[in-house]
């Protein structure tokens, strides 16, 4: 069986490096990119910067794009990359435990849920105290990328109000890209 090495990142559309700069992940981490997608874009570039001592999970609800991870990962000799099976939209939805997490990103998954708080509170739960959730996605569509409708974007002023509601500040609010607004929630616990 061929492992197909022609990945593609999507960084000419997000920088992964900027969003892990931006959420200050550091060497002995551990981090979590929820819906992860089959190219890893958070998942290597991450692994690299937490380092041996660190952990990187990629959660996803697809078993062949956790299949694909596994394999770059194990091809790449990236031993800190754990996948998880998980549906985000159940409370308790994924076996990782409780304060486990420095940094939780969620990058161009949002847009596909009806109420993606379900979302972000799996990754509260399972968040240490003084933690991140990175929020990326799509502010305009770009082509056939992205939402279907321009209605199915997701509406940042919902997330500030989740934030405030648990106990999150919003440390940075930004765009990253033409196609995409960034927002760093921080956790005051």
């Amino acid at each position: 069986m061929s492992i197909d090495m022609s990945y593609h990142s999507g960084n000419h559309l997000i920088d992964p490096q900027q969003l892990l700069e931006r959420a200050r992940v550091h060497e002995g981490m551990h981090i979590a990119d929820f819906g992860c997608g089959r190219t890893g874009h958070v998942i290597f570039p991450g692994s690299k910067i937490v380092g041996e001592r660190g952990i990187v999970y990629a959660i996803d609800i697809l078993k062949d794009v956790l299949e694909n991870i596994r394999r770059r990962a194990a091809l790449e000799a990236l031993n800190n990359i754990e996948t998880v099976w998980a549906d985000l939209e159940k409370p308790g939805g994924n076996v990782i435990s409780p304060k486990t997490l420095d940094v939780a990103f969620f990058v161009n998954v949002l847009f596909h849920f009806t109420d993606y708080a379900l979302a972000l509170d799996e990754a509260a739960r399972i968040l240490k105290p003084k933690a991140r959730i990175v929020v990326v996605d799509w502010t305009e569509r770009l082509s056939t990328l992205g939402p279907d409708e321009n209605e199915d974007l997701i509406d940042f002023n919902k997330i500030k109000v989740w934030a405030h509601k648990n106990n999150f500040t919003i440390q940075d609010d930004c765009s990253v890209g033409p196609y995409h607004g960034c927002m760093i929630l921080f956790r005051h616990d």
